[in-house]
């Protein structure tokens, strides 16, 4: 699979990208993964991007479209990839459609997972995250065993600043300012999928029957 997953914070773009990885061994790339094993490895785009971030600067769009494209030329991307969360914006989508044509990668599409605001609210105002380990809970649907404490390392399971309902409030204002005008971008490419996103099952076999997977 080569596919975009688009969506507001909250639509599930990480728990369906993990699904639809264990189905043909594609790789789920986010900006933050790039970032963070380019300067592991300390590439040269790499050692740019960590001075940039120690700086407190934001890290550029053409340096990340460098680092990006180092990524996508990895060996395991070759069976697919999914960029989750990225492109955020038309600038950042426009310069992506020239990097994937200068590689020969062809998209097959851009996934829209639509979910009602007061879904996503819940979700996120109900997630708990291991300070620790990292872990994700829910304390409606996956809770700790023991309140507060990670069921995994043990560590102390708390609710992240930004995911109380007026962080994750302004966190939406600021995804349909500048990230949802990426659906009529794709949509104009013709390679947009919207899919209603309460229900992984629901967006896996949505897109397995676009893409003919």
């Amino acid at each position: 699979m080569r596919l975009i997953l688009l969506g507001a914070p909250g639509a599930g773009k990480g728990t369906v990208a993990k699904r639809l990885t264990a189905i043909d061994g594609s790789v789920q790339i986010s900006t933050g993964d790039i970032l963070r094993a380019a300067v592991k490895e300390g590439t040269e785009l790499g050692k740019q991007a960590e001075a940039a971030m120690k700086a407190g600067d934001l890290v550029s769009d053409d340096l990340i479209m460098g680092i990006m494209g180092e990524r996508l030329l990895q060996d395991d991307c070759k069976a697919g990839f999914l960029l989750d969360g990225f492109p955020r914006t038309i600038p950042q989508a426009e310069a992506l459609k020239v990097l994937l044509a200068k590689l020969g990668i062809q998209l097959q599409a851009a996934v829209n997972l639509d979910v009602p605001k007061e879904v996503i609210l819940d979700r996120l105002t109900t997630r708990r995250t291991c300070m620790d380990c990292g872990a994700i809970y829910n304390v409606k649907s996956s809770p700790t065993k023991v309140e507060g404490v990670c069921d995994k390392c043990g560590g102390k399971v708390v609710q992240r600043d930004d995911e109380t309902e007026e962080a994750i409030s302004n966190r939406l204002d600021v995804y349909n300012q500048k990230t949802a005008p990426l659906a009529d971008f794709y949509r104009k490419e013709g390679l947009l999928l919207d899919v209603n996103s309460t229900s992984s099952d629901t967006v896996v076999t949505a897109i397995q029957a676009h893409i003919g997977a």
